[in-house]
């Protein structure tokens, strides 16, 4: 019993040989390194998303520019949706449901687009700077890899867990926990396929969903910019026409 007691007591202080700090410093460093990363100003990113199970593809586009503004777009049969937020404010065209126009999001819809454009180059990356709090607990099985799993708790109180590879320190998995409209909501997203742009390793296939569904959306980049996008006008919601103007 001592002797399993020792083994026990040994495999705990090997899962926790890293600390929160350290684990972080690892993932900047495996990424590029602080300054290449504090280098990249914008990033574009194009290619394909696959939703209802791969049956339905489109055309994917994904641009973020510091310190927070994103535009998302997703576009089928000459269709665009439209996700934005400038650092302020998110807003939305969405013309699958009928709404051609732009609209405003509300504060809790915009939450998570807002995080995305914080957290571009990941949540471990400026966290300190970010005001985010960080604890490491320890090691959890991913699809067979014994992941360094660490929790990010931000200033508005919620929640990510970050799971990184032991051997190369980037971002296999990632499940946020976020309360939207007074109702927890909780999504899984799995990373793959890891490629340079300017120096930096950004994950190129994306696997996202709420826990416990089996509706995945998949994103699959296939192109990558940086430092391409300047202007606020492309994350700014747009001005409407009257209705008499639009006429004409």
């Amino acid at each position: 019993m001592r002797f399993a007691a020792a083994l026990l007591l040994f495999a705990a202080s090997q899962a926790f040989a890293y600390t929160a700090d350290e684990l972080a410093a690892k993932n900047v460093d495996a990424k590029g390194g602080a300054e290449r990363l504090g280098a990249i100003h914008s990033l574009r990113l194009s290619g394909k998303l696959l939703v209802n199970g791969d049956t339905l593809q489109l055309g994917y586009l994904s641009v973020v520019e510091r310190p927070a503004s994103i535009r998302f777009e997703g576009t089928l049969q000459g269709l665009t949706l439209v996700q934005a937020y400038d650092g302020s404010q998110g807003w939305k065209i969405n013309p699958f449901q009928g709404r051609k126009d732009p609209e405003k999001m509300s504060t809790d819809d915009a939450k998570e687009l807002a995080e995305n454009a914080a957290d571009f180059a990941g949540a471990l990356v400026d966290y300190k700077a970010k005001g985010y709090r960080l604890e490491y607990l320890g090691t959890e099985d991913v699809d067979g890899t014994e992941a360094h799993k660490l929790r990010v708790t931000r200033p508005n109180g919620d929640i990510s867990y970050v799971y990184l590879d032991p051997d190369y320190f980037l971002e296999i998995r990632t499940v946020d926990r976020r309360i939207q409209h007074g109702v927890p909501k909780e999504t899984v997203t799995d990373y793959g396929d890891y490629e340079k742009v300017d120096g930096v390793y950004f994950a190129f296939s994306q696997v996202s969903g709420e826990k416990g569904s089996s509706d995945r959306q998949k994103v699959q980049i296939e192109k990558a910019e940086a430092n391409t996008v300047s202007g606020d006008s492309l994350f700014r919601l747009p001005a409407t026409q009257p209705a008499a103007a639009a006429t004409k």
